[in-house]
């Protein structure tokens, strides 16, 4: 039997040997790092497309979207794994006829998709909320923000207050967004919880934990009236932006065990 040596994660050896580069092997790494089979969601967490690709791969995508103007641009890149944020098939499927046209699109250009919607925004080292947190530079992090029976987002408090509008123009130049600040509470903050994309429902628990500020990804009026009634200061600072760093923190994970190389495919939108 041949000699099997085990080399740091960077070693050619090592991904010759332990680590090959192929889209069952960089799946159930992502699927062991991200526990996703131990994550109840509506999204069909996973190796969601296969391609007809049988061997080692040199190029794997990653978005917040899979949608044809992000495959379009996997494809100009040579992307053979596209992973992604929010992908194509749920329980309940969202819209059959869209997910075959999104399917059949991926498969005439042999490209596999990969999705993690839940287990990326709650990952405490690659998901969305915790990457904002120490964006942000937030210390004593904690979970925070149930979501169907589990904590999605994470609450952070600062070593000294700062201002609201400080924060939002933090993100807006790290996230390359433009955010909506809601004031209706501390101008000063000191903590605050964060559940990207879609989380305005989660206000009211931020305001009944004593919360300073509640940052989320999407402004809609519910959250709006929200926050005006339990006089808690919000930030929206775009769906699309909130979610970008999950996706983005996976890349050098993925880049070190493999040897492949990684690239952000940014879908630019201002939701």
């Amino acid at each position: 039997m041949p000699l099997m040596i085990y080399l740091h994660p960077g070693c050619p050896a090592e991904r010759r040997d332990v680590h090959k580069a192929t889209i069952q092997n960089i799946t159930r790494f992502l699927n062991t790092t991200l526990r996703v089979r131990a994550i109840k969601d509506a999204s069909v967490n996973g190796l969601q497309v296969k391609s007809r690709r049988g061997g080692e791969i040199a190029t794997v995508g990653f978005a917040v979207d899979a949608c044809i103007s992000t495959f379009e641009l996997a494809k100009k890149k040579g992307v053979e794994l596209l992973v992604v944020h929010h992908g194509i098939k749920w329980r309940p499927q969202k819209d059959v006829h869209l997910a075959r046209l999104r399917e059949t699109y991926l498969k005439k250009n042999n490209i596999a998709l990969y999705a993690a919607h839940l287990p990326l925004d709650l990952h405490e080292e690659f998901g969305n909320n915790a990457q904002i947190a120490r964006l942000l530079g937030a210390a004593t992090i904690v979970k925070f923000g149930r979501y169907h029976g589990i904590k999605i987002g994470y609450a952070g408090m600062f070593r000294k207050s700062v201002r609201l509008s400080g924060i939002a123009a933090l993100l807006s130049a790290r996230l390359k967004t433009t955010c909506r600040i809601m004031p209706f509470g501390s101008r000063r903050i000191r903590s605050l919880g964060i559940v990207s994309g879609g989380g305005g429902s989660i206000a009211p628990e931020a305001a009944a934990t004593g919360l300073d500020c509640f940052l989320t990804g999407e402004a809609d009026l519910a959250l709006f009236n929200a926050a005006r009634d339990h006089r808690l200061s919000v930030i929206a600072a775009g769906h699309y932006a909130t979610e970008t760093p999950g996706v983005r923190a996976l890349m050098r994970p993925v880049r070190e065990a493999f040897g492949v190389s990684t690239i952000f495919l940014d879908d630019r939108k201002d939701l």
